[in-house]
C-alpha cells in the first residue's frame, strides 16, 4: 500500500506533525490524559507486548473529544456565536456536543430517525440541541449540510477534516510518550480520521512504526479503496462506530500515502474482544473500540513478536447489547450450554436426567420442555435444558455422561 517515502512539497499531505503537535498543546488542558498500560494478559494471549490506550476513558467515553475540540478552538468569534452542527448518532455527536456546551458555543446535531433513545438522550444532556431526521446517516447528513448553508452554522465533519485528524492523532502522541517502545500501531478504520493522525505520527518518529488498520469485515470501505475491491459494505456489525460505507477523500488520501496494510476481522473476533477486554482488563469498550485486539486475535503470526499499540477508541455500548455479548462467549467457552435431550414421556424422565446433572456438579439454570413443536412421534419429547459447566472439559464430562445413561444428546450451537 504505502511507499513512506516522504511526500514532496507539491503533493504533502493536508495534516503534518506539527498540526498534531500544536492540537495536543490546544487541547491538553480541557481532555483526560488517558493512560497507555501494558497488559500481560493479553500479551501472553496473542504473542505480542500489547499496549493499551484507554481512551474510553475520556469523559464521553470516546477519543471523538480530541478532535471536536480541536476544531471547535480554531472558529473565529463569528463562526463560534452562530454555532456548530454535525450530523451523527454516535461518539462524535457527544464529543462535540460537550466541548461546544463548555465553550458557550451552540451545537445542533442531526441524528437519524431511528437513532437509539440511549443516544439521543445522552447527546441532548451534553446541551446540543437534536434535530431527527431521515433513516439513514446520509439522509441526516444532507439535511445538516442544508442547515448549515441557511442558518450560517459551521459543519464539522466527524473525519474528513484536517482540524479532526490532526486532533484524533494527539492519541498516538501520548502512547508514544508513555510507551516508547512501540513499534506497530494497530488502529480501527471507520471514515480513516483516527487512522490518519496516528499514521502521521508514526511517519515522523526517528524509528520505523508500522500502522496496520482495522475494519469489520461487514464494512470494508476503506480497504475497498485501497485495494480495488468490491466487497460489499452491508450488515448488521457490533462494530457499528467503524461501520462507514465511504470514506472520506482526506483521509483515503493519507491512508493511501501513510499506512501500510489493513485487515478485516469478523463478529465473532470483535465479540471475543470485547468480552476479553471486560473480563480481563475490567474495562467496558464497544465493537468498534475492540476491533484492534481483535486483529490480534485473528492474525497473531502477524503480530507474534511486535510491541503493539491499539487504542481503545470508544466505550459506548448499549449495557443489553454487552451482555449478550457476555453470554454468547461463555456459551462459546463452554461454560454455558444448552442440550436438547430426548425423553421418552413417562414419569420420572426428567427426574433421572436431572440426577445426572447433579452427579457431575452441573448446574441447571432452564428447562424447556417440547411435547407439542417437535417432529418426534406423539409418545416422545425433547427438553432443552440451559446449564452452567466450569469449563468445556467439565460440560464434555456431562454429555458423555448422558450419552452413557443412553440419551440422545446435540448441544444447541451458536452461529
Amino acid at each position: 500500500m504505502a511507499s513512506h517515502a516522504r511526500p514532496a512539497a507539491s503533493d504533502a499531505l493536508p495534516v503534518s506533525i506539527a498540526d498534531i503537535h500544536a492540537a495536543h498543546v490546544r487541547i491538553a488542558d480541557a481532555i483526560v490524559r488517558t493512560p497507555t498500560l501494558i497488559s500481560r494478559t493479553l500479551s501472553e494471549l496473542t504473542g505480542a507486548t500489547v499496549f493499551l490506550k484507554f481512551e474510553n476513558l475520556q469523559f464521553t467515553a470516546a477519543y471523538k473529544e480530541r478532535g471536536a475540540l480541536n476544531t471547535l478552538l480554531q472558529l473565529s468569534e463569528e463562526a463560534k456565536a452562530a454555532g456548530v452542527i454535525a450530523a451523527s448518532a454516535g461518539n462524535h455527536a457527544q464529543g462535540l456536543a460537550y466541548h461546544a456546551h463548555r465553550l458557550g458555543v451552540p451545537a445542533t446535531i442531526v441524528m437519524p430517525t431511528n437513532t437509539p433513545t440511549v443516544k439521543v438522550t445522552q447527546t441532548a444532556g451534553h446541551g446540543a440541541t437534536i434535530i431527527l431526521e431521515g433513516d439513514t446517516f446520509d439522509a441526516a447528513y444532507a439535511h445538516a449540510r442544508v442547515l448549515e448553508a441557511e442558518r450560517g452554522y459551521t459543519f464539522v465533519h466527524p473525519f474528513d477534516d484536517p482540524r479532526i485528524i490532526a486532533g484524533a492523532g494527539t492519541t498516538a502522541v501520548e502512547m508514544l510518550a508513555d510507551a516508547p517502545a512501540i513499534d506497530t500501531f494497530v488502529t480501527p478504520i471507520g471514515g480513516g480520521g483516527l487512522i490518519s493522525g496516528m499514521a502521521t505520527v508514526a511517519r515522523a518518529a526517528d524509528r520505523r512504526i508500522e500502522v496496520i488498520g482495522v475494519e469489520a469485515r461487514l464494512f470494508p470501505s476503506m480497504y475497498n479503496r485501497m485495494r480495488g475491491t468490491h466487497l460489499p459494505c452491508a450488515g448488521d456489525t457490533l462494530a457499528e462506530g467503524i461501520a462507514v460505507k465511504e470514506p472520506g477523500g482526506i483521509t483515503a488520501r493519507m491512508v493511501q500515502a501513510l499506512v501500510d496494510d489493513i485487515v478485516l476481522v469478523s463478529e465473532r473476533r470483535l465479540e471475543e474482544a470485547v468480552a476479553l477486554l471486560l473480563q480481563i482488563e475490567k474495562t467496558v469498550v464497544e465493537g468498534a473500540g475492540a476491533a484492534g485486539l481483535a486483529a490480534l486475535l485473528a492474525y497473531p503470526e502477524r503480530f507474534r513478536g511486535k510491541t503493539v499499540g491499539v487504542v481503545l477508541c470508544g466505550g459506548n455500548i448499549d449495557t443489553r447489547l454487552l451482555a449478550n455479548v457476555l453470554l454468547r462467549d461463555l456459551a462459546r467457552s463452554g461454560r454455558l450450554a444448552r442440550l436438547r435431550i430426548r425423553l421418552q414421556d413417562v414419569p420420572g424422565a426428567l427426574y433421572q436426567v436431572a440426577r445426572i446433572f447433579d452427579q457431575e456438579r452441573v448446574n441447571i439454570i432452564e428447562v424447556y420442555h417440547q411435547r407439542v413443536f417437535t417432529t418426534l412421534p406423539a409418545k416422545g419429547l425433547i427438553t432443552d435444558i440451559e446449564c452452567e459447566a466450569r469449563d468445556r472439559a467439565h460440560l464434555e464430562r456431562l454429555v458423555a455422561a448422558l450419552g452413557e445413561a443412553g440419551y440422545e444428546v446435540h448441544p444447541v450451537e451458536l452461529a
